[in-house]
């Protein structure tokens, strides 16, 4: 029987107050913007200071959008074990090569548009991505995630040959709809939450941490 526990992923971490509450709430991954456009940008050093607060079984997950292979190399042997996101324009040859030749697991972001999400083929993404170890399904905004902005999950095939990780505008308020939107349309679930549960951009509010948490196990 399939588990009902769904694994969260709070992502733009950028103080050590905010790192600290998530772990102590129980998160199993923390995601830290190496993107230099984003208002939750943080260095490579900077996520590792931050990483180095995290217990043993909470992952660090460092994000790239159209970063070099080199550069996502010098980032990643800064904060040891820590997964790869790219949410970029990233090709499958691209994130399969960068992974390997790192050692590394990797997440691939999925835009999904925000109208006729079915003009989105994410059955052929996940054959084309099938090396990934999750498809992460953002809004597709200008610019890269982070908008607050959901798009219509009931509108996603109902078999994904992936695990995926649902996001774009979630919050305390709707992931519950959208969890049970999604249950069972791909290997597993899990959801990953920035800018709802902030009081500014790169800010998070333990409360509002708490309440998508709380959310999240009564979903």
């Amino acid at each position: 029987m399939r588990s009902p526990f769904i694994p969260i992923k709070i992502c733009g971490l950028t103080r050590e107050t905010d790192v600290d509450a998530a772990v102590e709430l129980g998160v199993q991954a923390l995601g830290f913007v190496l993107y230099p456009a984003s208002p939750r940008a943080v260095s490579a050093e900077r996520a590792a200071d931050l990483a180095r607060r995290l217990p043993a079984f909470v992952a660090p997950v460092l994000l790239f959008v159209n970063a070099t292979s080199d550069e996502v190399a010098r980032a990643a042997e800064q904060v040891p074990g820590a997964w790869l996101q790219f949410h970029g324009e990233e090709t499958p040859d691209f994130c399969l090569q960068t992974a390997r030749r790192l050692g590394r697991r990797f997440i691939r972001a999925a835009r999904i548009p925000q109208g006729d999400v079915t003009s989105f083929d994410l059955v052929k993404y996940a054959q084309d991505y099938s090396h990934a170890d999750a498809l992460l399904l953002d809004t597709l905004v200008p610019g890269y995630g982070g908008s607050g902005h959901a798009f219509q999950w009931s509108q996603l095939p109902q078999s994904v040959n992936s695990h995926l990780v649902l996001s774009g505008g979630l919050t305390p308020a709707n992931v519950g709809d959208g969890l049970h939107a999604l249950r069972g349309r791909g290997k597993s679930l899990s959801v990953d939450v920035s800018s709802g549960v902030e009081t500014t951009k790169g800010v998070k509010d333990p409360l509002k941490m708490q309440a998508f948490i709380q959310a999240v196990r009564q979903a």
